[in-house]
C-alpha cells in the first residue's frame, strides 16, 4: 500500500530530523569535537553504502525483496535504540554506522519499488515521497522540543524514534512491501526464485555487475548521479551542520537551534507541498533549473546577513527553493533507466561513497579555519547544479 512506503520514509526523515536537532546536545554530553561530528556525519554514509551496495540489484522483487525491506526495518529499530544507549564516540559511531544499510533495505528497497509501480508518473510520486520525507524531517525537531520540555533528554527521544519505526514496520509488514515489488514486477511474488543473470531477481552475481555497467553506460545516468550528490550538500549536509552553526556561530541557544532547524524543515515541507502541485502542471527540469539558479543568490545572504532571526529569514527561503532538487533528480534517475530501478538504488549507493566526503570536509575545514568558513564553500552545490542542467 502507498500509504505503508510513505510511512516508512516519514520514519527515516524522523530519526534524521531529530539527529540534526540534537547534535549539539549529543556533542556536549559526549564531549566531541568538530571533526567527530564530521565523522559522524561521513563514516556512517561511506561504510553503510558500502554494506548498502549489493542491495539493489540482488534483492530483486517478491518474496525476496519483502525479506530485504523487513530485514533493514528490524535492524533500523535496533540501531536507534543502540544510539539512545550510546555513552562514547565509538559506540554512537557503530550506531550510526548500521543505521545506514538498514534504512538502504527498510527505504531504498521500499522507493524502488513505488517508482516501479507507475513509471509514467515518477516525478509526481518522487514528490509524494519527498513531501513524507519533509513530513517526518519537520517532526523530528519538534519531538525533541517536547521530550526537552517534559524533561526528559536526546536518549529519550531516540527511544521514542526506534518506537514509531516499529510501528512502521508492522505496517509494511502487514501490506507495503508485497504488494509494492508484486505491482512493480508485474508478476507474482516467487518469479525471483529463477532470477538469471538478466533477470529481475539479479541473483547471479556476474549478471549484477553487467546490468550495472550497462546502465552506467546509458544517457544521463552518470550525470543524474552526480547532481545528486552535489544537492545533498545544501540538503542533508547543511542540515546536519545547521544547529551546530547557529550555536556557535551565531550564539543562539540549544533551544533556538532546535527552532532553526524546525523553521529550515517546516519551511522545506512547505516547498514541498508547493512543488506536489506545480509538478502536475510544469515540466520537473525547469522547475530545477530555476530553484537552482534561485539558491545562488540565497545561500550567500543565509551566510552574511547578521542576526539570527534574518538569518532564519534567509534560511526559509532556501529550503523552499531547494524543495524540487531531490525529487526531480531522483526521478530522472529512475527515468534513465526505466527496466531496472534496483540498479538504480545501487548505484545511488556506490555514489554514495563520493558523497560522504561532503560532510568530512566541512568537518575538517571547521577544525582548521571556522565553521562559517567550511560552510561558504557549500555555495558550490546550486553553481554546479545549474552549470550541469544547462549541459543536458
Amino acid at each position: 500500500m502507498l500509504a505503508a512506503a510513505l510511512a516508512v520514509e516519514f520514519v527515516d526523515e524522523f530519526a534524521d530530523g531529530a539527529k540534526g536537532a540534537a547534535f549539539p546536545l549529543i556533542r556536549h554530553d559526549l564531549a566531541l569535537s568538530y571533526g567527530q561530528i564530521g565523522l559522524l556525519a561521513s563514516v556512517p554514509l561511506l561504510l553503510g553504502s558500502l554494506l548498502e551496495l549489493p542491495l539493489g540489484v540482488l534483492a530483486g522483487h517478491g518474496r525476496r525483496q519483502r525479506m530485504a525491506v523487513l530485514a533493514g526495518g528490524a535492524v533500523l529499530i535496533a540501531s536507534l535504540a543502540a544510539v539512545a544507549t550510546a555513552r562514547s564516540f565509538a559506540a554512537l559511531l557503530v550506531a550510526f554506522v548500521v543505521f545506514f544499510p538498514a534504512s538502504g533495505a527498510f527505504v531504498g528497497l521500499t522507493q524502488s519499488g513505488l517508482m516501479d509501480a507507475d513509471p509514467a508518473r515518477q516525478e509526481q510520486r518522487m514528490a509524494h515521497w519527498n513531501l513524507a520525507g519533509s513530513a517526518g524531517a519537520v517532526a523530528g525537531p519538534v519531538l525533541l522540543i517536547v521530550v526537552l520540555a517534559a524533561g526528559g533528554s536526546w536518549r529519550t527521544a531516540y527511544l521514542v524514534l526506534a518506537g514509531c519505526a516499529a510501528a512502521a514496520w508492522l505496517a509494511v509488514a502487514r501490506s507495503g512491501p508485497r504488494q509494492l515489488a508484486a505491482s512493480a514486477a508485474g508478476r507474482p511474488d516467487d518469479t525471483d526464485r529463477a532470477g538469471g543473470a538478466d533477470g529481475a531477481g539479479g541473483a547471479d552475481r556476474a549478471g549484477a555487475v553487467r546490468r550495472v555497467r550497462t546502465a552506467l553506460r546509458q544517457n544521463g545516468v552518470f550525470r543524474w548521479l552526480v547532481l545528486l550528490q552535489l544537492s545533498d550538500l545544501l540538503l542533508d549536509v547543511l542540515t546536519g551542520f545547521l544547529a551546530i552553526y547557529l550555536v556557535d556561530v551565531v550564539h543562539a541557544t540549544p533551544a533556538e537551534a532546535a527552532l532553526g532547524v524546525a523553521v529550515r524543515l517546516a519551511a522545506g515541507l512547505a516547498g514541498d507541498v508547493v512543488v506536489v502541485h506545480v509538478l502536475e502542471r510544469t515540466a520537473g527540469l525547469g522547475v530545477l533549473t530555476a530553484s537552482a539558479a534561485a539558491a545562488v543568490v540565497l545561500y550567500p545572504g543565509f551566510l552574511l546577513v547578521p542576526g539570527l532571526w534574518p538569518k532564519l529569514a534567509m534560511l526559509a527561503g532556501l529550503s523552499i527553493a531547494t524543495a524540487p532538487w531531490y525529487p526531480v533528480l531522483a526521478a530522472s534517475l529512475y527515468g534513465s533507466l526505466p527496466t531496472d530501478s534496483g540498479v538504480a538504488v545501487t548505484l545511488t549507493s556506490a555514489a554514495s561513497l563520493a558523497g560522504a566526503a561532503g560532510p568530512l570536509a566541512v568537518g575538517l575545514l571547521a577544525e582548521r579555519f571556522g565553521l562559517a568558513w567550511a560552510l561558504a564553500g557549500l555555495v558550490l552545490a546550486p553553481v554546479c547544479l545549474v552549470m550541469g542542467l544547462r549541459r543536458r
